[in-house]
């Protein structure tokens, strides 16, 4: 962790699911991130949004929740897949009027 840059500079610059996990210090394997980034990024930011909405602005208490949240979604893909963890709006399927199932996501949703 680079203690020469605030905690919103260093976000900044990080571009990879890799990136993320070796700021915060999460041990992970290569294999697992490879298959899941995507999937392990968004998992991340959907339980800062859910358990954080309020984030604190001291960057020790920041980057301590960031690290907890990042260390969740990552463990979640070692225990799952995606499919079955259902992250994006494209693997949610629901009932159709006409009795079978779609994963149609509107424009407004993707670009929100």
């Amino acid at each position: 962790m680079d203690t020469e840059l605030t905690l919103d500079e260093a976000l900044r610059e990080l571009v990879s699911a890799e990136d993320f996990l070796d700021y915060f210090g999460v041990p992970f394997e290569a294999t697992v991130v490879h298959v899941n980034r995507l999937h392990i990024l968004q998992r991340f930011h959907d339980y800062l949004r859910r358990y954080a909405p309020e984030m604190p602005t001291d960057d020790a208490e920041r980057i301590a929740l960031y690290k907890k949240w990042l260390a969740q979604a990552y463990e979640d893909f070692t225990r799952s897949d995606a499919l079955t963890e259902k992250v994006f709006a494209v693997f949610q399927n629901v009932p159709t009027a006409e009795g079978g199932m779609s994963s149609f996501v509107s424009l407004d949703k993707v670009f929100r």
